[in-house]
């Protein structure tokens, strides 16, 4: 990778991975950070990486500098069981789709929330997410309808967010 074509990827793609670490920790310094982090480790090994991949190669950076940071602090927590999303947070009626859909998606585990946001946020193929988070393909696709279904559990019926 040439220095031009990282200064490319910089403004290409800066914005699009803060925006995926900041909806994946909701932190916004915290996410800068990592964003930062990520362009450094890139800089840092810009010689041996490819140009045509190095959007794949900053995001599966940026995301396993976030699974670090969270295991620094401790905040990683595995969830089996989608009860917390039963607590009738949407019963009241209340119509920002965009906040309960928000609310929901922070309560996803680490690892859903991450391929969800991938995949729907960000338009990553299966393979790609794959890639960048060292997972096959089928666990994506797992993942993925795992997190869909605990968002829809969430949400609840249309006529509870009309």
């Amino acid at each position: 990778m040439t220095d031009s074509e990282y200064n490319y990827c910089v403004d290409k793609f800066a914005d699009g991975v803060y925006r995926f670490v900041l909806k994946c920790i909701g932190d916004s310094e915290k996410a800068r950070d990592i964003v930062q982090d990520s362009f450094e480790k890139m800089w840092t090994k810009r010689g041996s990486i490819d140009g045509n991949k190095a959007k794949s190669y900053l995001f599966s950076t940026a995301y396993h500098t976030m699974i670090d940071y969270q295991r620094k602090e401790k905040r990683i927590f595995a969830v089996d069981d989608f009860s917390i999303f039963d607590d009738g947070i949407c019963s009241n009626n209340y119509s920002d789709l965009k906040e309960i859909l928000d609310s929901a998606i922070v309560r996803l585990p680490e690892i859903q929330r991450s391929v969800l946001l991938l995949r729907d946020y960000e338009g990553y193929s299966y393979q790609e997410i794959g890639e960048i988070t060292k997972l096959n393909e089928s666990q994506v696709k797992v993942y993925i309808y795992r997190a869909r279904i605990a968002l829809k559990n969430y949400i609840g019926k249309v006529e509870t967010i009309i």
